[in-house]
């Protein structure tokens, strides 16, 4: 290691303390983690099965056929599964996409004794016949994110160059064709830095899996309406805490698609802001008969003085997405502002790349146009929106 860092002959002759290489690792490294306090990461890995995840073809082979565990070549699969394993920890998403019967598929997480991935693990599990693009962009609709956000591993070069014709916005690295290359060749591209990381991230997997049961009851049910009365969802929107700091900085690093204005928030800064006067704060937890979706959803509002506010961040998670969040958060907004006197609340559109998604949100909540991309809201002619969530109560602390 000590070879790769120095360079001693530039050393002597250059004064030049660090090997080009190593420098080379550092400014890539240093690009990742400031794209990453930017938005700009990968949240999803996509897993083949078959001689990727372990050795072997399970619908041939069976679960004894199988390579994994402390054998050979199983050794690579097992050390490969552990990496995997340290991501889901680190609240990166793994979906499975399998040209294989589910079933069959699934035994070798339910019963082999050496697997170090579960079911648990997964948080979308596709395994038939059909194309893995389209199954990609289903898996795409449960967890709705980027497919700029997904990565998709496979030993196979066919399916990989499909992937990337089909989807080319999915990151599809050139694995090695050697597995016991797979590890360290995933570790140097280095793909999945993360701005921060924070205890409630291991129950992402979790979080996803009781959402591919609430899209299951979606497509069964033929009225919107009946559907989100049967979710019996609850509520709780409260000041910003010191104890959610960590989740409220994630959020607006993470977040891109339903972001108002884009606005990054480290956690000194997030702290800052609940020790502000000039700013009022509101988070949103939900749960519903499905589970606990955890904190989805923040309002950053700035005080201006003489009756006027502004809403300086809006951020959403898209899990949430239709339920009718939104309608119950800007009641609460309106009701706060309108007991600290305020008469008018101004919002701005600041479009990206991927934030279209948000474009109408204002005038479709009553924001009337004041300029392009500008909207105010009179807040004493509000009238509160319907929303099918009930409030668990409110904390001002």
């Amino acid at each position: 290691m000590l070879e790769s860092l120095t360079d001693f002959p530039m050393t002597v002759n250059a004064d030049l303390h660090y090997s080009l290489s190593y420098l080379d690792w550092v400014s890539d490294a240093s690009i990742s983690i400031i794209r990453s306090q930017q938005g700009k990461f990968h949240k999803c890995v996509i897993l083949d099965l078959d001689n990727t995840l372990w050795g072997g073809i399970i619908g041939d082979d069976g679960i004894e056929g199988i390579q994994v565990g402390s054998l050979g070549i199983g050794k690579a699969f097992t050390r490969f599964q552990r990496w995997l394993k340290e991501l889901v920890n680190r609240g990166i998403i793994l979906a499975v996409c399998s040209k294989n019967d589910e079933d069959i598929a699934k035994m070798a997480f339910l019963h082999h004794p050496e697997m170090v991935l579960r079911l648990e693990d997964i948080s979308v599990f596709m395994a038939n016949w059909d194309s893995k693009a389209d199954n990609i962009a289903r898996i795409q609709q449960v967890l709705n994110i980027g497919f700029d956000a997904m990565v998709f591993l496979d030993d196979n070069p066919a399916e990989r160059d499909i992937v990337r014709k089909h989807l080319p916005d999915v990151t599809v690295p050139e694995l090695p064709e050697d597995p016991a290359l797979y590890l360290p060749f995933m570790i140097a591209a280095n793909l999945f830095e993360t701005p921060s990381y924070s205890g409630t991230d291991h129950e992402r997997t979790r979080q996803y899996q009781e959402e591919s049961k609430r899209q299951q009851l979606a497509q069964s049910v033929t009225n919107m309406d009946d559907f989100l009365e049967s979710l019996q969802m609850v509520a709780k929107i409260s000041c910003f805490r010191q104890q959610e700091v960590e989740r409220i900085s994630q959020l607006t690093l993470r977040s891109n698609q339903f972001n108002l204005r884009t606005v990054r928030y480290s956690v000194a800064e997030v702290k800052q802001l609940i020790q502000d006067e000039g700013y009022e704060t509101f988070s949103v937890e939900l749960k519903d008969t499905y589970g606990n979706y955890g904190l989805i959803s923040l309002v950053i509002i700035q005080l201006l003085g003489n009756g006027e506010a502004s809403i300086d961040t809006w951020i959403m998670s898209c899990r949430v997405l239709k339920r009718t969040v939104e309608e119950l958060l800007l009641n609460q907004v309106v009701e706060r502002l309108r007991s600290r006197g305020i008469s008018t609340l101004h919002g701005e559109y600041l479009p990206t790349a991927k934030n279209k998604l948000v474009k109408d949100l204002l005038p479709k909540l009553g924001f009337q146009a004041s300029g392009e991309n500008h909207y105010r809201l009179d807040i004493s002619t509000h009238r509160f929106l319907q929303s099918k969530i009930s409030i668990h109560g409110e904390d001002d602390q």
